[in-house]
């Protein structure tokens, strides 16, 4: 199963697209990376963060076998170059294994389309939170985390879409995220340090021009070990309470833009 779509009766989608750690048998064959290479570069745990919404996405398949983050022709890895430097194959994937790791591509972003269409139908206006996690150790288990200053706790990406059209909406999620009382602290977050956001949300900006916003939501790996996979179960959870406190004040501004 590519992924699992649950959908409700409130205009905000949660996708977790980089969830997945499965592969086909036919792209296992011959993957050269093992399970924990693939693991790191994936956003394990993203899929737990979706229930913060009634409409939501789960990917179950590996970024590795096709990235629904990246344009059509470049969604399936094929040089070490398109993997931060990875060799993902033992043997370069077939013209019919691509074809058919990008018959999934389409079908994941036709399956998107409807979702969203029916809640632009439904409300007028809709939201996608589009959730990924990042790492900031790739010196090693040992080695020095990256620098604060470039690696917010939570970046918000909006870099594909008309920042005028949705600067109340999007002040006030991140406004949200900031306020959270998070373990007694406040989460650092910041709008377009490190991502942008991907063809996820550059594909909702393009469909959906006037009524669908989607935030990519990168939080960095510091509720987890990102070279063990180990993770702080607390963490994960408070994580997820802070996203989902940042739902009613989306739901108002939306109200706002139907009035």
């Amino acid at each position: 199963m590519l992924f699992k779509l649950v959908e409700g009766k409130a205009p905000v989608l949660a996708v977790a697209i980089h969830n997945g750690h499965d592969l086909r048998e036919e792209v296992e064959g011959i993957v050269a990376l093992g399970d924990e290479g693939r693991f790191r570069e994936e956003d394990p745990y993203t899929g737990a963060w979706t229930a913060i919404a009634e409409n939501r996405i789960v990917v179950y398949r590996s970024r590795f076998e096709v990235d629904l983050n990246r344009p059509r022709d470049k969604a399936v890895y094929v040089k070490p170059e398109d993997a931060w430097g990875l060799t993902v194959w033992r043997m370069p994937p077939s013209k019919g294994i691509i074809a058919r790791s990008l018959e999934r591509y389409d079908g994941f972003y036709a399956q998107l389309h409807g979702v969203c269409s029916r809640m632009e139908k439904e409300f007028g206006h809709f939201v996608v939170l589009d959730l990924h996690t990042y790492n900031h150790r790739r010196l090693g288990p040992q080695g020095e985390p990256a620098d604060r200053e470039g690696n917010p706790e939570i970046n918000v990406g909006t870099g594909t879409m008309n920042r005028a059209e949705w600067a109340s909406l999007v002040d006030r999620f991140i406004d949200d995220l900031r306020g959270f009382d998070y373990l007694g602290r406040h989460l650092d977050v910041r709008e377009n340090v490190k991502f942008c956001g991907g063809q996820l949300s550059r594909t909702i900006h393009e469909k959906f021009p006037r009524s669908g916003c989607a935030l990519a939501v990168e939080v960095k790996k510091f509720f987890m070990d990102e070279w063990t996979g180990t993770v702080d179960g607390e963490q994960l959870r408070v994580v997820r309470e802070a996203l989902r406190g940042t739902i009613p004040g989306i739901l108002d501004e939306l109200k706002k833009k139907q009035r």
